[in-house]
């Protein structure tokens, strides 16, 4: 009993040494806690926030399941559904408008290779949501993919996410180019992805 004791006292400590991180999962942050800067990563959540919320990436974020549209955000005219795979239902696929690059002519469909809405069971929505929730959605491993910080890292250089800087004609571009927004992306989870606070 006694050698039991110990052990678990000396689980106890390891566990607790492992409360210099944020997340319990050591692989999911980048710095230790006591290096980390949590007013520099939410400040640099909230640039990302304005990039996220902006219709290029807002859109392709929708609560329901039919994709929004224009500046204003307003549901696809062509009321296409996001499928299980969020590549479209039916004969009605994103690639059958969507092609590979960007179709000629005023508010023609913007296109890209790899065009669609995330999946039915990983919906990650955007619309709606405030910086704090957004946040921690998006370092939530149930809700983003099983996405690790190295991954998410990685994932500002993805092909559907840079399609956001090159819109169809007549569309704008996010607030800022995609070089700022990575960098504060990277910022705020390399320094802890903290979420703002409400109020802030």
């Amino acid at each position: 009993m006694g050698i039991l004791f110990v052990l678990l006292i000396a689980g106890i400590t390891i566990g607790m040494s492992r409360a210099d991180f944020i997340n319990e999962d050591a692989a999911y942050v980048m710095l230790p806690k006591q290096q980390q800067d949590s007013l520099a990563s939410k400040e640099a959540f909230k640039k990302v926030y304005t990039v996220l919320m902006h219709p290029r990436c807002l859109n392709c974020h929708p609560k329901g399941d039919i994709p929004l549209q224009g500046e204003d955000s307003h549901l696809h005219g062509m009321s296409p559904r996001r499928g299980k795979d969020g590549k479209g239902m039916f004969a009605m696929k994103c690639a059958n408008c969507h092609q590979n690059e960007n179709s000629p002519g005023k508010h023609a469909p913007p296109g890209n290779p790899e065009w669609h809405l995330p999946p039915a069971d990983m919906k990650m929505v955007f619309e709606g949501k405030s910086a704090p929730e957004l946040a921690k959605q998006l370092t939530d491993r149930s809700k983003n993919g099983n996405k690790s910080i190295k991954e998410l890292i990685e994932h500002a250089d993805d092909t559907l996410v840079k399609a956001g800087w090159h819109p169809a004609e007549g569309l704008s571009k996010p607030p800022m180019s995609h070089q700022e927004f990575k960098e504060f992306w990277i910022t705020w989870l390399k320094n802890g992805a903290y979420a703002p606070e409400a109020s802030e």
